[in-house]
């Protein structure tokens, strides 16, 4: 990772040191490499699961609803039929209103097809911060990379650059590409039935606006997280064997022990709020979307809530929250400390 020049006159090799910045696009190269399969492959599996799932739920739809026809157990008129079905004639008699309503369905749809990758990118983050400063001590690839001109403060700082912001930018890729396969497989029904997939799916339906809403929502996830990033990686950092169960017991026996003191009245302790801010702050803030739950103007009410989630003004209202600048400062002090661990425990 050094660089060299030779002095013309001298003929003599002198040492360049690396700039910071290539040293640590390089950290964050072998972090994407030693992790590809949670990174890049586990989010993209998952989109592929989800359109699976969908493709089986349209061929079980269409043959239920042929088999339910044949039997004369749906009686439509002969504009709109299922055997056959004539989505363009149901196109020409819809309001604006009703478009506006498929769209927000379409919308919804889109929205919960693409959560699967988003979903494992919550546990491929939980998982690799526990094992990040961990797993080398246990197979004692921390004295080799010690032994490189890199310092602790960079390899930490790579570490969590790749669980706040390369994991979440790849998961959003994915979450992308099995966006489209969606719409494409929906447009393929929509053709098979006399439809236009213009009109019907992509003119009322918000694909893009749901791609910039993930991609302007991983500066917010990536502070949302910090806490759980933070404590996760002072957990690894920390522990000498199970790292997972001193991570996830401590913040619950915590919650167990201040439910238990609210109930027998010692202190004035709240356990919902100490359930909320501290152990869920520390174990579930890696989820994407958790920070919703600091927002007290969201309403949750079936289809017409797709519009308040996806509002940009929604998700960065939650930078006005104490709750995010309190636990982003505990997160890099749980780094600090993370780092400060690295430089002295090997395990020898």
């Amino acid at each position: 990772m050094n660089a060299s020049t030779y002095d013309g006159d001298m003929g003599e090799r002198a040492v360049v040191a690396p700039h910071p910045t290539h040293k640590l696009r390089l950290l964050l190269k072998r972090e994407f490499w030693e992790n590809k399969g949670g990174f890049f492959w586990a989010p993209l599996w998952a989109g592929a699961i989800s359109l699976l799932l969908t493709l089986m739920a349209i061929v079980v739809g269409e043959v239920v609803a042929r088999r339910a026809m044949a039997d004369g157990q749906i009686n439509i008129d002969n504009n709109v039929r299922i055997n056959g079905l004539d989505l363009g004639a149901l196109t020409g008699r819809m309001s604006a209103e009703d478009l506006r309503q498929l769209g927000q369905g379409i919308d919804l749809s889109l929205l919960m097809s693409s959560t699967w990758p988003f979903i494992v990118l919550a546990f491929v983050v939980f998982f690799y911060c526990l094992g990040s400063l961990y797993d080398e001590r246990k197979d004692r690839s921390v004295l080799f990379w010690k032994s490189l001109p890199v310092s602790d403060l960079e390899t930490v700082a790579s570490k969590a650059l790749s669980a706040l912001v390369v994991a979440p930018v790849l998961a959003t890729a994915a979450a992308l590409a099995t966006m489209i396969g969606f719409m494409v497989l929906i447009s393929a029904v929509v053709l098979i039935h006399g439809g236009n997939p213009l009109t019907l799916l992509w003119g009322p339906g918000s694909p893009l606006s749901l791609l910039v809403h993930f991609i302007a929502s991983i500066p917010v996830y990536a502070m949302w997280a910090l806490p759980t990033v933070g404590w996760l990686m002072l957990c690894s950092a920390w522990a000498r064997s199970k790292p997972f169960l001193w991570a996830v017991m401590i913040p619950v026996f915590a919650a167990i022990f201040v439910g238990w003191f609210d109930i027998m009245n010692l202190f004035n302790l709240d356990t919902m709020w100490f359930l909320k801010h501290i152990t869920g702050r520390s174990l579930l803030s890696v989820f994407p979307g958790f920070w919703l739950t600091a927002s007290d103007s969201l309403q949750i009410n079936g289809p017409d809530a797709v519009g308040d989630i996806l509002s940009l003004s929604h998700t960065y209202s939650v930078l006005k929250s104490p709750q995010l600048w309190i636990g982003a400062v505990a997160g890099i002090a749980m780094l600090v400390g993370a780092i400060r661990l690295r430089r002295w425990r090997d395990d020898n």
